[in-house]
């Protein structure tokens, strides 16, 4: 069996190569994957990705599958118990981030139809294909992240830097940095 070329960065692990032949840099348009998305790329900064990743199943379990229409009703108790909760990320800004982000995340939908709209707008809804020759090549932030950072955090979204807003673009294949040399640069 021929062994594909993939990005330097998920080489060794079995899930991270899984998540990057699956999952990173795919086109996601659907707003409830898009939430998901923008809530373990928060909880991630200052972390490595390999981390949330492992986590990814106690986060879905714990933030009730990721529903924001559910996560914008948490009241105080829910927060503090996800501060207890060791499957986690149990950081008390983070967590309430997260509640604030889910009712600020409703009312982009309102207002643009679609979470999706909106965010893909910054792109004109086609992703950026860059040519990335290796992973350590491509850039930590843009000009673009730092402009839908500051557009979000105008939305009163928090822990949206430009830092995580470009990692949320890489992942939902707002931007396609797979490395030229990957099987999956021309996939996606």
């Amino acid at each position: 069996m021929e062994k594909l070329n993939k990005c330097g960065w998920c080489l060794g692990d079995d899930l991270y190569e899984a998540y990057h032949d699956i999952e990173w840099g795919s086109p996601v348009k659907d707003d409830a994957t898009l939430f998901e998305f923008l809530v373990l790329e928060t909880f991630q900064a200052g972390l490595s990705w390999i981390t949330i990743l492992r986590k990814r199943e106690n986060f879905r379990k714990a933030f009730d599958n990721f529903d924001y229409q559910k996560i914008a009703r948490y009241k105080e108790k829910k927060v503090l118990s996800l501060m207890e909760n060791e499957g986690i990320i149990r950081n008390r800004l983070k967590i309430r981030s997260t509640v604030s982000n889910a009712t600020s995340f409703i009312a982009i939908q309102n207002e643009f139809g679609s979470f999706s709209n909106y965010i893909w707008g910054f792109v004109n809804h086609r992703p950026i294909t860059n040519n990335v020759l290796h992973y350590k090549e491509a850039p930590a932030n843009t000009p673009l992240s730092d402009k839908i950072s500051k557009d979000l955090k105008k939305r009163g979204f928090k822990f949206v830097g430009s830092t995580v807003i470009y990692a949320f673009m890489q992942a939902t294949g707002m931007v396609n940095d797979h490395e030229i040399n990957c099987f999956r640069y021309h996939q996606v």
